[in-house]
């Protein structure tokens, strides 16, 4: 069996594919996988790091607005999309795979495109209640559309093509305890642990926020942090940090550009400081992790917001919006909650209670169905 998967641009649409990928090399040793992915992003490095081949398409973003430099971008985009369909065909063609999987991102869309003109069947994922971009473009074409909430269905003009399946997670999540998981990473077992994480990217806001916190955690010992500033601000707050007359250490914290053993960290954590994307809020149902989320601004239709509701209805999290908080007032918040193991403990319950643990073997099982069918 020859599998094609494409995802691209963050690890909110990376992490899936692996997570796939890796549970169908489990069940099929003889099984062959590809990936494509958009030249120059995450990718390209998340995935040799798993042990799958990947290969680059040229792709660009659709910018938002009406200015000429918006409108010469996009024109650029439909040139860069005609280019990449045309490239995609070529490897398929000689890879021949037994069907085609996407997960999101922009690279999607050529890939998926190519193979359905090609006539090799074609799924795409999509993990959040709300439909992106290239999900809609490509809902007419694909085959089969696997999506994480049974709401998301009304959303799609052929219901007969959806599945819903969950989101899938890393079998990596299932490797860790919270103890072991702390004994790895050197942390002491009796301090809490918590985890500030913004997208791969990170977040602006959110590195602001950090920088007026680390001040004033100077000579505490109540819990240890770690923050991951993300590719895009990584060396502005390095810069900071070095001219400051504290460390990260003297705050008992640790600030790194990314997570790259994000099972490990997310297991250790007492408390997760994070953004709501679709595959984010399946690692921490999983894991049953408390959570205070902070939804990012910058997403189609509010679907962060929406998505993180449903987890702060259910007790699991507690929800602010960007410019509801400070500093101080977020560490007080994170500080009541670490002083509540009862509450903590009730959080991680209504966590678990909206895991769905067969995810991945329910999308492998669709992949299976669909080759089977063709």
């Amino acid at each position: 069996m020859r599998l094609l998967f494409t995802c691209g641009g963050t690890a909110g649409h990376v992490n899936p594919a692996l997570a796939v990928a890796g549970r169908l090399r489990e069940r099929f040793s003889d099984a062959e996988f590809l990936f494509l992915g958009a030249e120059g992003k995450m990718e390209m490095e998340l995935v040799p790091r798993a042990g799958y081949r990947i290969l680059p398409l040229h792709i660009t973003n659709i910018a938002r607005g009406k200015s000429l430099s918006a409108v010469a971008h996009n024109l650029d985009t439909v040139k860069n999309v005609l280019a990449s369909e045309r490239e995609a065909k070529r490897i398929i063609r000689d890879y021949a795979p037994d069907a085609v999987i996407g997960t999101g991102g922009y690279v999607c869309y050529p890939v998926l495109m190519a193979a359905s003109r090609l006539r090799i069947p074609t799924l795409v994922h999509e993990s959040n209640a709300m439909p992106g971009l290239t999900t809609k473009l490509l809902a007419r074409h694909v085959d089969r559309i696997l999506v994480g909430f049974e709401e998301s269905r009304k959303h799609y003009p052929d219901p007969e093509k959806v599945r819903v399946t969950g989101t899938p997670v890393r079998g990596e999540f299932a490797a860790y305890t919270k103890e072991s998981a702390k004994r790895e990473l050197g942390l002491p077992a009796e301090l809490p642990l918590v985890v500030s994480v913004w997208g791969s990217l990170g977040s602006g806001h959110m590195n602001g926020i950090l920088t007026e916190l680390l001040p004033l955690l100077r000579g505490q010992s109540d819990f240890r942090l770690i923050h991951a500033v993300g590719s895009r601000d990584f060396a502005e707050i390095s810069g900071k940090l070095a001219a400051a007359d504290y460390t990260p250490a003297d705050c008992g914290a640790h600030v790194q550009e990314y997570i790259y053993d994000m099972p490990r960290v997310m297991a250790a954590a007492d408390l997760i400081l994070c953004r709501a994307g679709a595959s984010t809020l399946a690692e921490l149902t999983y894991l049953g992790k408390p959570s205070v989320i902070v939804p990012s601004p910058n997403v189609t239709d509010n679907h962060q917001e929406k998505n993180a509701r449903v987890l702060e209805k259910a007790g699991g999290a507690k929800v602010f919006l960007e410019g509801e908080f400070d500093a101080a007032s977020l560490l007080q918040t994170v500080r009541e909650l670490l002083a509540d193991r009862e509450a903590l403990d009730g959080m991680s319950a209504a966590m678990k209670s909206l895991s769905v643990p067969l995810a991945t073997e329910r999308i492998c099982d669709e992949i299976l169905k669909l080759c089977r069918e063709e």
